[in-house]
């Protein structure tokens, strides 16, 4: 089931109406729990099992972490007193550790383990005949496994354990934010359930009108562009070096519309039910510092990784030859989280650089009264903004070619390749029908739309209401249902 299909609006609108006709909020949830399942089993019924023992085992870790069996402290004296909390905290410290590594081992065994293999039986005389074999991951099993440990992690340091079930069980299956995101924290929904907001006007406008840009982001635009790069990075031999950039920056604009789409359907979907998913993306491509980026782009993900890597590592608090490692180091570890091949590794690791360059510069800044200046004056804001995007959109090379020697070949022919004039008739006159102006310049379009909604968005802070954007939503709707192109392209986050 495709979030922009007629099942999923018609899936969407049967369990909305069974859920807002039940009064009681258990029931609600068993609802919300139910139609998880169901939507799940429409992908890939066969790891249901497997996921809900995940979720149990992850609830009774919770439960063991957040009780506390210490006697009053009346009972017994200072001397005992410490030295029972000091146990307790070494058998804490042993049960979070235990939670850690069966999500982590689980991700890595379903991700990793296969390529591993792979690598193996071609590395060694033995060829093993099992390493041929490849292992399907659970869909979405990198945002719950990171769900998971955020909610342990979070339950040590002192937040309330979930003592009921249905209510983990259905903050980990809520189907609107189960497959890619954004990864939400279990205490910001389980709050949510506990005091539901009522359905009014205004939310139902907000979550349709969500949904309506999110499908034309995805399905309007993410997926005509995605034609285009399937097309180029698919004939890398034939393609030339202005191919190869027009390439690049049309990916960089299809992940952001694809995944951000996605969000926005999630988001939507989550308002009708009354509950409010965090934001993932806040103009990413308007950063002025690679730091600035990722402070906009996957937002939770960054999040994630400050909480749970960053800060336990040190942060910045041990000197900036340390805080580089530690940028380096969680950098590294996000770009293996997004998949096991070399060319996710050598992203994180050029993000994590580009992370130390930007600490660096920062530091030598403040030693700089001028430079520091000239950073904060609009030539500069410029060339941080140009640096920043140039960098980002030239990594996305890695992420979409994630086999180093496609990657490496396309960095080799960014300049002075002169490519095959057959594949130009092929790509821009038969299968695009347009020229490879046209599509620079639709681009270019794409990008000052892009710059017009930032304008209104954040610098003069206009959003249209609620009635105006129900009046849009049909027309977003139909525009989607006839212009986007025959046979959907996958959710590109559906990989991670």
């Amino acid at each position: 089931m495709k979030f922009i299909s007629i099942e999923y609006g018609l899936f969407l609108l049967l369990v909305l109406a069974i859920y807002w006709s039940l009064a009681l909020k258990k029931l609600r949830l068993w609802i919300l729990l139910i139609a998880s399942i169901a939507f799940y089993a429409s992908l890939q019924l066969q790891y249901i099992p497997l996921l809900l023992v995940l979720i149990f085992i992850n609830f009774r870790l919770g439960l063991a972490l957040g009780q506390n069996p210490l006697p009053e402290q009346d009972s017994i004296n200072d001397n005992e007193s410490r030295f029972a909390q000091a146990d307790w905290n070494s058998q804490r410290g042993k049960l979070l550790f235990l939670g850690v590594f069966i999500n982590v081992l689980l991700l890595l065994g379903f991700k990793y383990l296969s390529p591993l293999l792979n690598f193996i039986g071609k590395n060694t005389a033995t060829n093993l005949s099992f390493t041929s074999s490849k292992i399907i991951a659970p869909l979405g099993i990198s945002f719950f496994v990171f769900e998971c440990i955020a909610y342990l992690v979070d339950v040590y340091r002192g937040a309330p354990a979930s003592k009921q079930f249905i209510k983990f069980a259905a903050y980990k299956f809520f189907f609107a934010k189960l497959i890619s995101g954004p990864i939400t924290r279990f205490h910001h929904l389980a709050n949510q359930f506990s005091n539901l907001r009522s359905l009014t006007a205004a939310n139902v406008s907000e979550g349709l009108w969500l949904i309506a840009i999110g499908a034309v982001k995805k399905g309007l635009l993410a997926d005509h562009i995605g034609i285009y790069v399937d097309l180029c990075f698919g004939n890398l031999q034939r393609a030339s070096s202005t191919d190869l950039w027009l390439a690049t920056f049309a990916y960089g604009f299809q992940l952001y519309l694809d995944f951000s789409g996605y969000v926005d359907i999630a988001r939507g979907t989550a308002l009708l039910f009354g509950l409010v998913l965090p934001e993932n993306f806040d103009f990413p491509y308007f950063s002025t510092s690679i730091a600035e980026f990722w402070r906009r782009w996957h937002m939770t993900l960054g999040d994630w990784l400050r909480n749970y890597l960053y800060f336990p590592l040190g942060g910045s608090r041990k000197g900036l030859d340390r805080t580089c490692l530690n940028l380096m180091i969680v950098m590294v570890i996000a770009g293996i989280w997004h998949g096991a091949a070399l060319g996710f590794l050598v992203w994180g690791a050029y993000h994590g650089l580009a992370l130390v360059v930007h600490r660096l510069t920062s530091a030598l800044s403040d030693s700089f009264e001028d430079l520091e200046n000239f950073w904060q004056q609009p030539l500069g804001v410029f060339i941080g903004w140009l640096l920043t995007q140039l960098m980002v959109f030239t990594s996305w090379i890695w992420f979409r070619l994630p086999n180093l020697q496609d990657s490496s070949l396309v960095f080799q022919r960014l300049w002075g390749y002169p490519g095959d004039a057959q594949f130009a008739q092929k790509v821009y006159v038969e299968a695009l029908n347009i020229s490879q102006y046209q599509l620079a310049m639709l681009l270019l379009a794409l990008a000052i739309v892009m710059t017009v909604v930032y304008f209104f968005n954040r610098q003069l802070k206009l959003q249209f209401n609620w009635p105006v954007k129900l009046l849009f939503v049909i027309p977003c709707f139909y525009a989607v249902w006839v212009l986007a192109p025959e046979g959907s392209l996958p959710y590109i986050y559906f990989d991670f």
